[in-house]
């Protein structure tokens, strides 16, 4: 008995080494590269308003609407959060839909985790509020960035919950110019964005909210200082290094493959006169690449369209939605 003590003590430690080890690789990686046997294992918390990741991130969300009603997730753009997507969501869930809007890693009421600000953990952390809420037949929209982790959602976790897909002034399929996207930005817009922020990034939320998001830089317009304000503000509640890291994560992911595994209806709605995210390189772009796509432009219409055109994207939304 005495002799075979230690070899059990021995086996015990190593077993408990390799669970340790194992559960700090699990909580490094995406969702994805974790085994199924690990993911099953692993339940998402959830309360009224919150998810924890299995990462340990808490993600803040919004849940409108009859609970009866088809589901309906916007996921929103940088640096904001689910607040930018009230007058939708409002529009919505006064027509029966139930809308669910989440503030992404990073960003707004939710955890400020100084790693994996990327979108293939945003696009997890979006696979992981959804199996929470077990939502199913989901509209699934995002605007600018939020366009990003639901082409990228697709792509990891596929459309087995999804019965419709929007783009809203979304990034997809490819923000930088390279060989094979020429048609991108240059990768000195997206270091300017990010000296800015590291130098002043209040002065730099200012000024692309009362400029060029808004268009509010173009003669005869007419700017909204609540609307301004509320940018800055969401802007500001986000983290530094969160916002900082995901203009990486907006710029530089390659959402081709992703977007050629869209399956179901799917939306498209750009502005002609985006100067964030130019509708040639993207809107138009995505709209090559996606099957069936249904592709709606607003004439002379801003990267905001969602405020500054607010009336009709809400009702051009709900055709959508309802048809």
């Amino acid at each position: 008995m005495s002799s075979n003590a230690p070899d059990s003590s021995r086996r015990s430690a190593m077993v408990g080494g390799a669970v340790a080890a194992a559960a700090a690789v699990a909580t490094a990686l995406p969702l994805a590269a974790v085994s199924s046997d690990s993911q099953a294992a692993a339940k998402v918390q959830k309360t009224v308003s919150t998810i924890t990741t299995r990462d340990g991130v808490e993600i803040y969300f919004k849940d409108w609407g009859p609970r009866s009603g088809q589901p309906v997730i916007l996921s929103h753009g940088w640096p904001l959060n689910a607040d930018s997507w009230e007058s939708a969501a409002f529009h919505l869930a006064n027509n029966g839909f139930r809308v669910i809007t989440h503030d992404r890693r990073g960003h707004g009421r939710s955890s400020q985790p100084w790693d994996g600000n990327d979108m293939d953990h945003y696009a997890d952390d979006l696979a992981q509020l959804i199996e929470a809420l077990d939502l199913k037949n989901i509209i699934l929209a995002g605007f600018s960035t939020g366009g990003g982790e639901v082409a990228r959602y697709v792509g990891r976790h596929g459309t087995r919950r999804i019965a419709k897909l929007g783009l809203i002034s979304a990034v997809p399929p490819l923000m930088l110019k390279t060989d094979t996207n020429p048609g991108g930005l240059p990768m000195e817009v997206f270091d300017g964005i990010r000296a800015g922020s590291v130098a002043n990034r209040a002065q730099l939320y200012l000024d692309i909210a009362s400029g060029p998001f808004y268009n509010y830089n173009r003669p005869g317009a007419k700017p909204s200082q609540g609307i301004i304000d509320a940018w800055y503000a969401q802007g500001m509640q986000a983290g530094h290094k969160n916002t900082y890291d995901s203009i990486k994560a907006f710029s530089e992911t390659d959402f081709r493959d992703d977007l050629k595994k869209f399956d179901k209806p799917t939306l498209i709605i750009h502005g002609e006169d985006d100067q964030i995210v130019p509708i040639d390189a993207a809107g138009r772009a995505s709209a090559a690449i996606v099957k069936h796509a249904r592709l709606i432009t607003y004439p002379g219409a801003p990267h905001g369209l969602t405020d500054t055109h607010k009336e009709r994207f809400n009702a051009d939304f709900l055709a959508f939605a309802k048809s």
